[in-house]
């Protein structure tokens, strides 16, 4: 007879949401195993993380909101996530590069320290492999596939096949294993899914100005340009969506023209472009999951919705997926109830896929209005950012709600009420 492990819940995928997702479960209980198909190797992480840092920046970066630091909080990774590096930005600078429409948003009008932290991606991995690692409930295995997926048993357990040829039964298995997720394919749930006709190159930048601790973004006739800041004043991250043709042309420059392509397209905002890391290239997809949940399986991050990276909002809607997810098996295990039904998992996805489908159309919309060359649009766009410019409350109160201030949030990610 076959001999199965045991264990309450498997993550598969040890990405930024996923973990978070394992460290806000680290006090329930539960036993937790999380699967990783990359060789990693987690013990070292931190000396990992630090050889690299000495290198210089991860191009990929993320655009944390005061939310998303509360919810890192309460997985105990906030702290290591500072202290390794992070950079807070005070202001952020949008505007039209085919007309007059500009906005500003600064913290000092909300009276708060900042609007937002810019971390690399390694930095947040890092910091929450750490903690799983110090965590009786949770194992990490890496290296290892999932090949197949049961359906829900009579007792509502699935079973899990590994590439290793370890056999698990589990009473929840959550898909935390990016866009292109297998293990959402395993458990039957199609996406809706299209081509916004953009690829982002990605990379690290040297200017000659300082980048005043300001996330800058210019929408361009082709897609928006976003240089985000870094602690070193004047190294910036940049995302650069545009069309395919011309992500190609860019990829094909040396970098010398590459640096002159980009300080034209940015307008010199920051002075000459001096310098460019190795540059990245990816195309960008829409996709959003028909449905989040069945019995005995989640998906959440990007297994369950991707979105144009124009806001900076992706990782921040998986992070709020896991606080909303954690929050869903809490509540069942405190109330004793079946946490891991369909019927309960069904709570989650009430909380979080309105949300998500809100936040795709409004960044669809965005990609929509920005993406035309009709004269009217451009026209009543301008007039719109101007006037948000000058209304001080209305402008305020959609940063706040860009910041994770306000609106619906898990109870995870709401900030302690001040005294």
């Amino acid at each position: 007879m076959t001999q199965h492990n045991e264990t309450d819940l498997v993550i598969v995928g040890a990405g930024m949401v996923g973990l978070t997702l394992a460290a806000l479960l680290a006090g329930s209980g539960l036993r937790i195993r999380v699967l990783e198909s990359r060789e990693i190797d987690p013990a070292n992480a931190r000396e990992w993380e630090q050889s690299q840092r000495e290198n210089g920046y991860d191009p990929r970066v993320s655009a944390l909101t005061v939310a998303s630091q509360q919810v890192l909080t309460v997985a105990g990774v906030w702290s290591q996530i500072t202290e390794m590096r992070a950079m807070p930005y005070r202001a952020m600078d949008v505007w039209d590069g085919e007309g007059t429409g500009k906005i500003r948003f600064d913290c000092a009008e909300l009276h708060e320290p900042c609007l937002g932290h810019i971390v690399e991606n390694r930095v947040t991995q890092t910091a929450l492999l750490q903690q799983i690692l110090s965590q009786d409930n949770c194992e990490l295995s890496v290296g290892v596939q999932l090949t197949e997926l049961s359906e829900p048993d009579s007792d509502g357990n699935r079973m899990l096949t590994l590439n290793n040829g370890e056999v698990l039964k589990a009473r929840c298995v959550v898909a935390a294993d990016g866009a292109l997720s297998n293990t959402r394919k395993m458990a039957g749930i199609g996406m809706w899914e299209w081509d916004y006709g953009h690829h982002a190159i990605v990379t690290t930048v040297t200017t000659a100005q300082p980048n005043r601790a300001t996330c800058w973004q210019r929408f361009t006739e082709d897609g928006p340009l976003a240089f985000l800041p870094l602690p070193d004043a004047h190294l910036s991250s940049i995302v650069w969506s545009t069309s395919p043709d011309h992500a190609k042309t860019l990829m094909e420059l040396d970098d010398e023209t590459f640096c002159q392509a980009l300080e034209r397209a940015f307008e010199g905002r920051l002075g000459a472009v001096t310098h460019t890391d190795q540059r990245f290239v990816f195309p960008l997809r829409q996709r959003h999951a028909k449905q989040y949940v069945k019995a005995g399986f989640a998906a959440i991050g990007d297994a369950a919705h991707t979105i144009h990276p124009l806001a900076g909002q992706g990782v921040n809607l998986g992070l709020m997926d896991a606080a909303a997810l954690a929050e869903t098996i809490l509540d069942g295990l405190a109330e004793g109830m079946n946490w891991h039904s369909e019927y309960h998992l069904r709570r989650f996805q009430r909380s979080r896929q309105s949300e998500n489908l809100q936040m795709a159309a409004t960044m669809e919309g965005f990609k929509r209005l920005f993406n035309t060359r009709n004269p009217l649009p451009r026209l009543l766009r301008n007039t719109g950012m101007s006037l948000m410019n000058s209304l001080s409350p209305v402008k305020n109160h959609i940063v706040q709600q860009a910041m994770g201030l306000s609106g619906s949030l898990p109870r995870l990610a709401r900030r302690p009420v001040r005294d």
